[in-house]
């Protein structure tokens, strides 16, 4: 989870305020016309990226060796992201179709 600090300081005493961590957030990514949208996202590790398929035949989001989610026609799925790193993805049946999800390190 993500927390932001922030210093104050009153007459010569600093105070440390720290602002409750902030929840995860969920990301979606539409797949239609045998694409991914948006092609690239930004998220933090313990965010859910949820993957909404609008077209008439199944897909998958795939990272070789880290993750392989199928998305039924008209359908979503979802992966909670668990760490850092940046990856790319695309779909098993259609290796045209590619993304890329960004996660920086703690405190990037």
């Amino acid at each position: 989870m993500r927390s932001t600090r922030c210093v104050l300081a009153l007459g010569g005493v600093a105070l440390i305020l720290a602002a409750p961590p902030s929840q995860a957030a969920t990301l979606q990514v539409t797949i239609e016309k045998l694409s991914f949208e948006p092609a690239e996202i930004n998220a933090a590790a313990g965010d859910t990226i949820q993957w909404i398929n609008k077209d008439a035949m199944a897909h998958t989001a795939t990272a070789d060796g880290v993750f392989d989610v199928v998305i039924q026609p008209h359908n979503s799925a979802s992966l909670v992201l668990k760490s850092a790193g940046a990856l790319n993805y695309y779909c098993r049946f259609h290796p045209n179709m590619r993304a890329h999800i960004i996660v920086p390190a703690a405190g990037q």
